[in-house]
């Protein structure tokens, strides 16, 4: 490489060239870097004469490219025993996460709430840490204090600093929401007109329940204290904003309190809110409902049980009449129909409906809530259920006869709820021992819903087929839920202090939002066991210092996506010290701030 100078009348520009040969067997030459105008470089030169300076930084660019290729030599010796506590092996995975973490802000924004407050700690360094081993070798905070020594970068902080800094990032959680949401935007184009909600709950190892640890209806069943997450998910299935709530709490108030604040400090106003069945009250709905003169700024989709439908409703959706197919006019007799025919077809039907209210709600600038009520019916889904409930029914007539069938079934899903009970014969008498039966009734009362789904909106002049894909990626919530659950084990909470238990799921929360960027950068073509296995594999040895890293990981396709993706490369042979900090230099290079950020 060469430094080539371009005068002008009034300035000069200097540059980074270089000879490389072409196809055709010639020469021509490239430029690998602009340095800039005179006044550019001069401010880079820092006092240095700026065609000294820049001659000096080509000659140490060539000086590393020649490091970059002679050939390292290695001894070992069968008699010479390791140095003891010297640590060999380095995870190189965590730079991928690095890379997202520092473009989405994060360093600066722990710069400023540092200057909020007076401690000593590094936040930048104990927050990534949580993040990275989160993601990659999720633990306790203090094994995750032991867990962060795996890293190429060895961190330099204590356990306490860590205790000490949950207290500051629980405080800060809000504004740190806010400014990674803004920031995000930098970093991949993200929709702002639909947002999905959803509820879980996490379990705690104790029994005594206090602050927002509180006995209630835990997901997994669990007999602990639990603590609610509410959870704002975008379009593409990156999360927004999250909030925990005591265990106790009702999910659907929670709803409305989070999408506030979202709308105040997230910039958003015009969106529809999408929701299950469980999070549908009618406060939610009509919250969601909102208009300005003519124009909507809130909507909602949301699920709608077709067993809690009035009864005029529920006629009206099981009926077999009335059916028509997306782009067709045509309207069907499901009696009539060939299933084979329409094996994969979604038929639908649609009405509005209007709820009346009061004087006293009206005389207060309340308007009734009209909603678009859409229900489906596929022979697919009816035959798929039907399956299902085969083989529950079959699991339940096992129960029957081994006799462990005394208790009963905990959901929906448990084969004991076919299961029925009596102390009475075939021929009416009363008899001692208690028998047990299939409860052909409860089959045949399920199995009417069999095949249909509804979902009610409030959306004017919207295509069915539109709502119907809107309200179909809910699955990408639910999936965060798991991924922070089962891959990241967000639960059980060891976690005493309410503060501290805020922190962790802060914490849980930017690690799935390091990682659905991740999977978007990676394409979406792996699946997430892939590629949390392949990072926590990513390893380079040590053989000595100033020796460099060697890897001891093998390449694929999912890590030559990774190095493709991110613009550097940790699969060479041998790695030099000064490829290494390169590398992680490029992972901490400071974006361009948004303007809210700056203020």
């Amino acid at each position: 490489m060469k430094l080539t100078v371009s005068k002008s009348k009034n300035s000069a520009s200097f540059y980074v060239q270089k000879s490389i040969r072409t196809k055709s067997g010639g020469t021509t030459t490239i430029t690998v870097e602009k340095l800039g105008n005179i006044e550019e470089v001069r401010a880079r030169a820092k006092g240095k004469d700026p065609y000294e300076w820049a001659q000096e930084y080509v000659n140490e660019l060539n000086r590393q490219e020649h490091e970059q290729k002679k050939s390292i030599i290695v001894s070992y010796s069968p008699s010479k025993l390791l140095k003891k506590d010297e640590q060999k092996l380095f995870n190189v995975g965590y730079l991928f996460l690095q890379d997202i973490y520092t473009s989405l802000g994060l360093p600066k924004i722990c710069t400023d709430i540092a200057s909020r407050h007076g401690f000593a700690y590094d936040l930048d360094e104990i927050l990534s840490r949580l993040i990275y081993t989160r993601i990659l070798y999720p633990s306790s905070k203090y094994s995750s204090n032991t867990l962060a020594r795996k890293f190429v970068e060895q961190p330099g902080f204590g356990l306490h600093d860590i205790y000490r800094a949950l207290s500051v990032l629980a405080e800060e959680c809000d504004f740190i929401q806010s400014e990674v949401y803004q920031n995000s935007q930098k970093v991949l184009e993200r929709r702002k007109d639909i947002l999905y909600y959803d509820c879980t709950n996490y379990f705690f190892e104790i029994e005594e329940e206090s602050g927002l640890k509180r006995y209630g209806k835990g997901k997994q069943h669990q007999p602990m204290p639990i603590v609610g997450m509410g959870l704002f998910m975008d379009y593409d299935g990156i999360p927004i904003a999250f909030d925990i709530y005591p265990g106790n709490k009702n999910e659907q108030p929670t709803m409305k309190p989070l999408e506030q604040k979202v709308i105040r400090d997230f910039g958003l106003s015009r969106i529809v809110v999408c929701t299950d069945a469980g999070l549908s009250s009618c406060a939610n709905r009509k919250f969601n409902d909102h208009w300005l003169g003519e124009e909507a700024l809130r909507n909602f989709i949301t699920t709608q049980s077709i067993k809690q439908l009035p009864a005029y409703l529920k006629e009206y959706a099981l009926s077999p009449d009335g059916w028509r197919l997306p782009g067709d006019r045509t309207v069907y007799d499901l009696n009539e129909v060939d299933p084979g025919e329409f094996y994969d077809s979604i038929f639908y039907k649609e009405r509005w409906i209007t709820e009346g209210i009061t004087d006293r709600e009206r005389k207060n600038g309340l308007h009734p809530l009209e909603q678009h009520l859409i229900v489906s019916f596929s022979f697919k889904y009816q035959d798929y259920l039907r399956k299902i409930r085969q083989g529950q029914v079959g699991r339940a007539q096992k129960l029957i006869d081994s006799g462990d069938y005394k208790k009963k079934g905990r959901n929906q899903n448990d084969p004991k709820r076919f299961i029925a009970r009596t102390s009475v014969t075939a021929d009416g008498e009363v008899c001692d021992v208690e028998q047990a039966y299939i409860d052909t009734g409860r089959i045949a009362e399920e199995e009417m819903y069999d095949g249909f789904y509804a979902v009610c909106t409030n959306m004017i002049d919207v295509p069915v087929e539109t709502i119907v894909h809107i309200n179909s990626k809910r699955w990408q919530i639910e999936e965060c839920f798991r991924i922070m659950k089962t891959e990241f084990r967000a639960r059980p909470v060891y976690l005493r202090n309410d503060d501290r238990i805020k922190a962790h799921f802060l914490t849980c929360f930017l690690a799935l939002f390091v990682y659905r960027i991740l999977e978007k950068r990676l394409g979406e073509k792996f699946t997430c066991e892939n590629i949390l296995e392949t990072l926590k594999d990513m390893m380079v040895a040590r053989p000595g210092d100033k020796l460099g890293y060697i890897p001891s990981y093998t390449r694929t396709d999912l890590t030559d996506a990774l190095h493709g993706a991110f613009g550097f490369r940790t699969d060479y042979e041998i790695l030099t010290d000064i490829s290494m900090k390169g590398i992680i230099r490029q992972t901490k290079k400071k974006p361009k701030l948004t303007a809210r950020t700056k203020q």
